[in-house]
C-alpha cells in the first residue's frame, strides 16, 4: 500500500469504492452511459434465437476470479437501464454487486409471459398468441440460466424482475417453480389475466408449498379505476366492475399471501398512489431490491466507526456478517469489500490502535487470499511495528501474487534495512 492511499478518510463503511474507481478509470468516455452488452442464444424450447443484454458489475475485474449473483429482468430492453441505475446507487451497502441480465421480450411478449390460453378478453375476441409461459420458463430454466452461468462470472443465487405480464410471469414462476430464483419482484402484475386463473390456483398452492428462503416484493399502482377517481385503495374491493379487476386481483393475492405465512415466504407489498401502470417500475425496482436484500444491509456501522469499540466486539461483528451472508447466499461471501477492510486497518494504525489494525488486515487476507494488496498492507503494519522480518515475509507473498516492480523494489529496500 503506497503512502498516498493513507490520505483517504473513511466516514462510513457503507461507502462502495468500486463505483468511484470505475468512474475514475473512464475520465473521457465517448458516451455518458452505455448499458447492456447484447448477447443471444438459439432456444430449442422456443425454436428461435433469443436476445438478452448483459451488464457486469462496476467492480468486475476478470483477474480477481470473483463471481456474482444475477438479476434476470423481463422486458430487459426497457427495464435494464433502470435496474442498472438503482444498482449503481445502492450496491455495496444496500444490495450486493450483481450481474444484470435483461431478457428481450420485444417479440412474442404476450405469448411468452401469459400463463394460460384464452380466446376472449372483456367480451371481445383476443387473437394474439398467448398462454405459453410454461415453455418460456423452460427456455429460462434449461437454456438461458445454464448459458449465463457457464459464460459469465455468475453464481446460482438469482432474482427475477417482471412488470405487468412480466409480473404475472414472475408470480407464476414463484408458485410453480420456486427453486429457480431466490427473489421475485412482481411490479403491478396482471393477475386479472384469464379471469384470475392464476390467482385462483394460488389458493391451493400457497397452502401446500414451502417457500423458506424465498422472497417476493409486489407493487400496485394508483390507477385503480380507469374512469372513476372516487375509487380509492380503501373502497376498491367493494367495486365489482371490470375496471377494477386488475387492482382487486393484486390486492386479493397479497391478502392471500398474508393468510399463509406458515409457508415461509418473505413477502412485502407496496401501494404507489401517485404512480400509473407505466411509471410504477422505477420506484418499485428501487424499493423492491432494497426490500428483497434487507438482510444484506450492513449492521453495527456505528460501532465499527467508533474508536472505543473493543477489538473482540469488532471481530464478532465481521464474523457474524460473514456467516449471515453465507446463510442467505448459500456459499461463502466476504463480509465487506477488500477496500473497506484495508482502509479500516489504516485508520486504526493512524489512531494508534495497532491490534485493531492487524485484525482488519488479517480479515482482508482471509477473505481475499489472492490479493497482493492485502499482503502488502499487512507488510505496512509490520514495518510500522519495526518487525522487518514479518514485513519482508508479507511483501514477498504480495510479490509472488503480483509480480510487480513495486513489490520487488520494496523487497530490496527491506533487505537493505535488515542488513544494516
Amino acid at each position: 500500500m503506497t503512502n498516498t492511499m493513507r490520505i483517504f478518510f473513511l466516514t462510513g463503511l457503507i461507502i462502495l469504492f468500486s463505483n468511484l474507481i470505475s468512474a475514475q478509470e473512464n475520465q473521457n468516455p465517448p458516451f455518458l452511459q452505455k448499458v447492456g452488452m447484447l448477447d443471444s442464444l438459439y432456444s430449442q424450447a422456443l425454436h428461435e434465437s433469443r436476445e438478452f443484454y448483459v451488464q457486469l458489475p462496476p467492480g468486475y475485474n476478470p483477474e480477481k476470479n470473483q463471481k456474482y449473483p444475477v438479476v434476470y429482468i423481463l422486458d430487459g430492453e426497457v427495464f435494464l437501464p433502470t435496474v442498472h441505475i438503482v444498482h449503481e446507487f445502492y450496491s455495496g451497502g444496500f444490495i450486493p454487486e450483481m450481474i444484470l441480465i435483461g431478457i428481450s421480450n420485444s417479440k412474442n411478449r404476450t405469448r411468452d409471459l401469459t400463463t394460460s390460453s384464452k380466446k376472449t378478453q372483456y367480451g371481445m375476441p383476443f387473437n394474439e398468441d398467448n398462454g405459453e409461459a410454461a415453455n418460456f420458463l423452460k427456455f429460462i430454466a434449461e437454456e438461458l440460466i445454464p448459458f449465463v452461468e457457464g459464460k459469465y462470472p455468475a453464481t446460482d443465487f438469482s432474482t427475477l424482475i417482471g412488470h405487468s405480464y412480466g409480473g404475472l410471469f414472475a408470480i407464476y414462476t414463484l408458485l410453480n417453480h420456486p427453486h429457480l430464483f431466490a427473489n421475485y419482484l412482481a411490479i403491478d402484475p396482471s393477475l386479472d389475466w384469464d379471469d384470475q386463473k392464476l390467482l385462483k390456483e394460488a389458493q391451493g398452492t400457497l397452502a401446500s408449498q414451502h417457500y423458506e428462503g424465498k422472497s417476493l416484493f409486489m407493487s400496485l399502482s394508483g390507477q385503480l379505476h380507469m374512469q372513476n377517481p372516487q375509487v380509492t385503495i380503501d373502497n376498491v374491493m367493494q367495486d365489482s366492475s371490470d375496471f377494477t379487476l386488475f387492482a382487486r386481483s393484486n390486492i386479493a393475492f397479497s391478502n392471500l399471501l398474508r393468510q399463509h405465512t406458515e409457508n415461509g415466504l418473505s413477502f412485502a407489498w407496496k401501494f404507489y398512489p401517485h404512480d400509473l401502470h407505466g411509471t410504477i417500475p422505477l420506484p418499485s425496482i428501487m424499493d423492491g431490491l432494497i426490500s428483497l436484500f434487507e438482510w444484506f444491509q450492513m449492521e453495527h456501522t456505528d460501532k465499527i466507526n467508533s474508536p472505543d469499540t473493543p477489538k473482540e466486539e469488532l471481530s464478532s461483528i465481521v464474523k457474524y456478517r460473514a456467516n449471515k451472508l453465507q446463510r442467505h447466499f448459500g456459499y461463502p461471501v466476504p463480509p465487506y469489500p477488500e477496500e473497506l477492510l484495508n482502509m479500516s486497518g489504516y485508520m486504526n494504525m493512524d489512531m494508534q490502535q495497532p491490534e485493531k489494525a492487524k485484525m482488519y488486515f488479517e480479515f482482508a487476507i482471509a477473505y481475499y487470499p489472492e490479493s497482493a494488496n492485502a499482503y502488502d498492507s499487512m507488510a505496512d503494519y509490520y514495518e510500522m511495528q519495526h518487525d522487518k522480518a514479518n514485513a519482508l515475509k508479507f511483501v514477498t507473498k504480495a510479490y509472488e501474487i503480483s509480480g510487480s516492480e513495486y513489490h520487488k523494489e520494496r523487497i530490496d529496500r527491506l533487505n537493505e534495512k535488515n542488513e544494516k
